[in-house]
């Protein structure tokens, strides 16, 4: 089923940052997470991540799941998929077991297809979601 990022209906969306939003640091949360103002820092989360069409995202991105249709700077890691619709900007490193790129997307960057996050990785995920 294609997400599309603006419509909210058909997400069950447990926060939204708007455009006139700015967001600087660590990032983490459950449930699914819509963006679209600017974000500087790491997100993390084992949920899904909606960047929206106005957002500009500057980090590094690690969650389960990516639907983007904004602008992403820096790294995307994602243990399950990322959907990249248009008109979405992407200059990032991409590493995940599944990779979707609309027709009219810009993406420049390295993309890795890997099923799930080394256990390393996957450790300090469970570290970072137990803070706070």
């Amino acid at each position: 089923m294609k997400m599309n990022p603006t419509d909210s209906r058909q997400n069950n969306i447990i926060a939204f940052l708007g455009k006139e939003t700015f967001f600087q640091g660590f990032f983490q949360f459950e449930g699914t997470v819509r963006i679209d103002g600017k974000v500087e820092g790491e997100i993390v989360s084992s949920h899904t991540l909606i960047v929206g069409e106005g957002a500009n995202i500057k980090g590094t991105i690690k969650v389960s799941k990516v639907v983007c249709g904004g602008n992403v700077t820096g790294n995307i890691e994602s243990d399950e998929s990322i959907q990249l619709v248009k008109p979405s900007n992407v200059n990032a490193d991409i590493r995940t077991p599944v990779l979707s790129v609309e027709e009219g997307v810009i993406f420049n960057g390295n993309c890795r297809m890997e099923t799930g996050f080394s256990a390393q990785e996957e450790e300090a995920l469970q570290v970072e979601e137990t803070r706070g």
